[in-house]
């Protein structure tokens, strides 16, 4: 069901529509202006639940679901961030009262919190001052804000190695599943239906590696990081060309980090991780994102617990010492026991990584439709719920080293990766802080540039794998219209 903001202005329009769907996800938010058309017979006959008036000397917010009534009267020069900011907080802490709860991180609606952080301690304020801002400009919890600091000093030593201003990392996606998981929205094809073709998307994939690797020659490759989809979805002779390859084409010998997803245990054999192992793969995933077996099922993960457990003890056998595990939390049914279950057998295993997702809903995955057909109680995430992985983290002697969020999570809480001490996933804090060139090959990939001049530019490969073999020329150019050369 649609619900109509109504308001004389659409200011703030992507900020008032991830609160709301903050505080109430199971809505979908419109924001009109009295002067838009709508064509949209679902919104013509929709109900308005709010209407919001930007006046000269005060802003007013009034809810019809309640009869309720907000206003603010701003202080702040209009058309500058700390009237934003102000509004937010305004439009956040009425939200707050209209539903008796609060959000630990309160009105910050963006991805990369720490980067907050990050960015105010490089600028020379203190942990202190830092904490202030975040708990009084976006009335962030305590404890969300000791952790965001935490984070951003720890990611500043881990990256203080790396090279920023000549360096850059790499990422390969390979986007092929064994099948599509419930909540998936990345780029992602059942190998089983591309089989025939996967020696064509290699062919077209080592095209770009050859132009890439020419554009990117005088500078120093940092870290790489092959995703997808499920790159073990590959068969061990296609990893053996795929990796091959690319260190043929690559200079390797400055690589501080190289990750292969191995992800789905359905995927994963003897024959691949001695592939992965001989190339020099120093970091693998084995991702169950749950120990429980009617969850797996449903979510559409074609294994079984004991092939995670299984898949895991191999790539210990085969020589690998730096593993992470991927789970999430707020999986459709999952309640705080079998999130503590599914931490206790991770437990046993000792991982050396493991990454806490809550789970995001994304209109692009099947769960979006599930949830429209089970409604939005059938999922949930509480403090509990994190609480009981955070715990388990810090059992096995980890610590947290990024952080990330996004949109319509569920509980509006984040995703953390823990690690112990030198086993960090460097990638995954590059990826999220913009502190370095990402180079992206791939369907579905997207290189990110970041200049000296603090810009931050972005070209795309096209997702569908077929229209990326034929276009390869095309990503190609795009490639290097972005990087140079």
């Amino acid at each position: 069901m649609i619900q109509i903001i109504k308001s004389n202005k659409t200011r703030f329009e992507y900020d008032i529509q991830a609160l709301l769907k903050s505080f109430y996800p199971e809505w979908e938010p419109r924001m009109l202006a009295p002067d838009s058309e709508v064509r949209d017979r679902r919104i013509l006959e929709g109900e308005p639940v709010m209407a919001l008036f930007f006046g000269g000397d005060e802003v007013t917010l009034e809810m019809f679901t309640s009869l309720h009534k907000y206003t603010w009267r701003p202080q702040e020069p209009e058309d500058t961030s700390e009237y934003k900011n102000a509004f937010k907080r305004f439009f956040y802490r009425s939200l707050c009262k209209e539903t008796g709860t609060t959000l630990p991180w309160g009105n910050l609606t963006g991805i990369r919190p720490t980067k907050i952080a990050m960015t105010m301690m490089e600028q020379g304020k203190s942990g202190e001052e830092t904490a202030d801002y975040l708990r009084t400009m976006h009335l962030v919890s305590e404890e969300k804000t000791a952790l965001a600091l935490d984070i951003a000093e720890r990611e500043k030593k881990i990256l203080s190695t790396l090279h920023y201003e000549n360096g850059y990392s790499l990422y390969v996606g390979i986007p092929f599943c064994p099948t599509t998981c419930l909540y998936c929205s990345f780029t992602s094809y059942p190998i089983g239906a591309w089989k025939k073709r996967v020696g064509e998307y290699l062919t077209a994939l080592e095209k770009e590696i050859d132009a890439t690797a020419w554009l990117c020659r005088d500078k120093i490759l940092d870290t790489v990081y092959i995703g997808g989809g499920t790159p073990t979805s590959l068969s061990a002779q296609e990893l053996e060309r795929l990796l091959g390859k690319l260190q043929g084409a690559f200079d390797f010998s400055t690589v501080q980090e190289f990750t292969v997803e191995a992800g789905r245990a359905d995927s994963i054999t003897e024959d691949k991780l001695k592939v992965l192992h001989k190339h020099g793969v120093t970091r693998i995933s084995v991702n169950p994102q749950t120990m429980k077996q009617e969850t797996l099922d449903l979510i559409g993960r074609r294994h079984t617990v004991e092939q995670v457990e299984a898949a895991f003890r191999l790539a210990r056998q085969t020589g690998f010492d730096n593993i992470n595990m991927d789970i999430i939390l707020g999986l459709p049914g999952e309640t705080a026991a079998d999130v503590a279950h599914t931490i206790e057998a991770i437990k046993a295993l000792s991982p050396d990584a493991l990454t806490v997702h809550s789970l995001a809903v994304k209109r692009a995955s099947k769960l979006g439709r599930w949830i429209e057909e089970n409604g939005a109680t059938a999922y949930n995430n509480t403090e509990e719920i994190m609480d009981i992985a955070a715990r388990g983290a810090a059992d096995m002697d980890m610590v947290p080293y990024y952080l990330y969020r996004q949109k319509n999570m569920s509980g509006n809480f984040e995703n953390v990766g823990y690690s112990r001490r030198g086993k960090y996933g460097i990638y995954n804090i590059l990826i999220n802080e913009e502190k370095q060139t990402i180079a992206a090959l791939g369907a579905g990939s997207i290189t990110k540039g970041v200049f000296q001049d603090d810009r931050i530019e972005r070209c795309e490969n096209v997702k569908d794998v077929a229209q990326y073999i034929e276009r390869i020329d095309e990503m190609v150019e795009r490639k290097r219209q972005l990087l140079g050369g």
